[in-house]
């Protein structure tokens, strides 16, 4: 078991990759696509996803499942939830019988409601560690080795601790949790606000709305998050807090891009349509409202951007409905 294998290679997957190659990993990185394989094998530049940086010796691109898993002492999950499942269950006879699972994917499953550790071990029948690898993190950044502090959250100390000492490198920190349940709700749901931040941004609302929309957003994370088991301190640390406001002020977002474009107006499939990249946030609301209704919980923000995205409203009628509900205390009883 010498290698790493990550499946999925998009930004985050191919950033990834590049990392834990200049950890000392041999890195064996899957893409569905054999023509983006043959891409990255040509040109050692993902030019889909991460144009500005090349892969190192390290990383070896591959289409074949059986390949990237041969040996694999970590198996990192690194594509969109929406295609999570059907990889897991293709990769699952493959992989070798010590091996930890690192989810690097951020989302709830549509139908579902379930995390993607959830997913993982449902497809796995449970028969590896799994740990959810989480905080605040721009791909583009963490492939240039820029100082990254980040989260191995699960349930199996020792897996946590593997990933921690293992994945640590240039310009990476990792800290350990055992919440993964806070760690996961705060990972998916800052992805939804971050679309509302960028409404606020593209209406021009300022600085006075963004920070009023960050508070009740993080309130809102952890209302969900303690209703899924997670502990409200989680959701002042690096995959709550820390995820969050990167998400919704940095220029690298996507979800945060995605609700500036609403703002001034453009339509929903217009936008999508014009990028490659996954918002996962714009799936990820309807399934959290769902995972809200299941445990009596009010998701006010969400709410008000799944009738944005829906087209039932407008982004300005949706901030106005925010602005207009009754008011109350602000910590909840």
């Amino acid at each position: 078991m010498k290698t790493t294998a990550v499946l999925g290679a998009g930004s985050w997957g191919t950033a990834l990759a590049i990392h834990l190659a200049n950890a000392g990993h041999g890195v064996q990185l899957w893409a569905r696509d054999p023509a983006l394989v043959d891409e990255l094998e040509r040109t050692r530049v993902n030019g889909r996803y991460l144009a500005d940086a090349r892969l190192p010796a390290g990383v070896e691109p591959t289409a074949s499942l059986a390949a990237a898993l041969d040996g694999a002492a970590f198996v990192v999950t690194a594509v969109p939830s929406h295609g999570l499942r059907t990889v897991v269950r293709a990769a699952a006879p493959l992989i070798h019988d010590r091996a930890i699972l690192v989810s690097a994917t951020k989302g709830l499953e549509s139908g579902t409601m379930l995390r993607m550790s959830e997913v993982l071990e449902a497809e796995t029948g449970g028969h590896h560690p799994t740990v959810v690898l989480s905080g605040p993190s721009f791909a583009a950044e963490v492939a240039r080795a820029l100082p990254t502090a980040l989260l191995a959250a699960s349930t199996h100390d020792l897996a946590a601790k593997a990933v921690q000492a293992r994945f640590r490198g240039h310009g990476m920190r990792l800290y350990v949790s055992e919440d993964v349940a806070g760690v996961e709700i705060g990972a998916a749901l800052k992805n939804v606000i971050a679309i509302a931040a960028g409404v606020v941004e593209g209406l021009g609302l300022g600085h006075n709305a963004l920070a009023a929309l960050i508070t009740r957003g993080l309130a809102e994370i952890s209302r969900l998050a303690c209703a899924e088991g997670g502990k409200r301190e989680t959701l002042a640390g690096l995959s709550g807090l820390g995820d969050l406001v990167l998400t919704c002020t940095g220029d690298l977002s996507r979800n945060r891009r995605v609700g500036i474009e609403l703002g001034r107006g453009r339509p929903l499939n217009e936008i999508l349509s014009s990028t490659r990249m996954v918002a996962e946030g714009v799936r990820t609301t309807g399934a959290a409202l769902a995972l809200g209704a299941k445990h009596g919980i009010e998701l006010p923000i969400a709410a008000q951007m799944k009738d944005v995205l829906d087209g039932r409203c407008s982004p300005a009628e949706g901030v106005a409905a925010l602005m207009g509900r009754r008011q109350r205390a602000e910590i909840d009883g």
